[in-house]
């Protein structure tokens, strides 16, 4: 994390978000993909649509093999843990 943006999986293993933060934020994006940033306690937002939008292909996701919405979730869940969050 030095010398570099922390990503949510960073702030997650450093304690700054906590893992029922982070399901909440893609619960609300599942329940409004509408939704403006998410913000965590810490301060830090993300923007999960804007997120979705950019990395995650609806293709990608309908050629998997099981659930859609479990399999569009964990897209999700990937991009989010990967993204790096604005600064408070």
């Amino acid at each position: 994390m030095h010398g570099r943006l922390s990503t949510v999986a960073d702030l997650r293993r450093s304690g700054r978000i906590s893992s029922h933060e982070i399901v909440a934020a893609i619960d609300l994006y599942m329940r409004d993909p509408t939704t403006g940033p998410y913000r965590f306690a810490s301060g830090y937002s993300l923007d999960v649509a804007a997120l979705v939008a950019s990395t995650v292909s609806p293709a990608e996701v309908a050629n998997r093999a099981g659930p859609q919405e479990k399999t569009f979730r964990n897209a999700i869940a990937a991009a989010v843990m990967a993204a790096h969050p604005t600064v408070p």
